[in-house]
């Protein structure tokens, strides 16, 4: 495996963007300078992260989300 993350990765398994390994590694996320531990998906090219809010659940199951606009960078953990 590479030792650079994907530009994009998402936590929902129904989504093109989601990588089960690259998840099990460890991926790290920081919003402008802030690590996040609710990150549902992200996107560094582009410049956004889609935060998970509280424990609330749309009525497919799904945590609901706010997207925010800022810088991001992601590393791979351990």
């Amino acid at each position: 495996m590479s030792d650079t993350p994907p530009d994009r990765l998402s936590a929902n398994p129904e989504s093109p963007f989601h990588d089960a390994a690259l998840l099990e590694r460890g991926v790290g996320v920081r919003f402008k300078g802030v690590e996040k531990t609710n990150v549902e998906e992200y996107c560094v090219s582009e410049g956004w992260v889609r935060l998970a809010v509280g424990k609330t659940m749309d009525r497919r199951g799904n945590p609901m989300t706010m997207k925010l606009q800022g810088p991001v960078e992601v590393w791979f953990k351990g």
